[in-house]
């Protein structure tokens, strides 16, 4: 399962994997041949550079911060949208600008990940407010694929 869900997030950031029994011979030539069974994870497009590195960062995160289900719906509509303050509902967590965040629903489930444009300090006092600048901007947040 764990192989399975890192294949399907990686597939997600634009590179195709491959997962094949590593114990039989000549397993990567075979592969490239199409002469092994296997499973392939198509990738559905192609994610910059900081995407992928922001995909992997989630150990890094310093600051959480909770979403309602109208931003959830937002972030994960085939529209690209940033993250406004006016979907958020809380900060869980301290963070600075620059810093990575964890964005989780109102069940506490993590959603992704992002580079937050500002600190927690001002994210607190736009808390709910609308015509602000983005906590999180389209090109710096990855959602995770599960809820994608």
């Amino acid at each position: 399962m764990t192989k399975s869900h890192m294949a399907h997030k990686v597939a997600q950031l634009g590179i195709a994997v491959h997962i094949a029994n590593g114990k039989t011979a000549d397993v990567l030539l075979r592969l490239l041949n199409e002469e092994v069974i296997n499973t392939r994870f198509v990738p559905q497009k192609n994610a910059s550079g900081k995407k992928r590195w922001i995909a992997h960062s989630e150990n890094y995160a310093k600051g959480i911060v909770q979403i309602n289900e109208g931003a959830k719906q937002a972030l994960i509509s085939s529209k690209a949208s940033s993250l406004l303050p006016v979907g958020v509902t809380d900060v869980i967590k301290e963070f600075q600008k620059g810093d990575i965040i964890k964005i989780i629903d109102e069940k506490n489930k993590l959603l992704g990940l992002g580079i937050a444009e500002y600190g927690s300090e001002k994210a607190e006092e736009r808390l709910g407010q609308k015509k602000q600048k983005p906590l999180v901007h389209y090109d710096y947040l990855f959602l995770n694929p599960e809820i994608a």
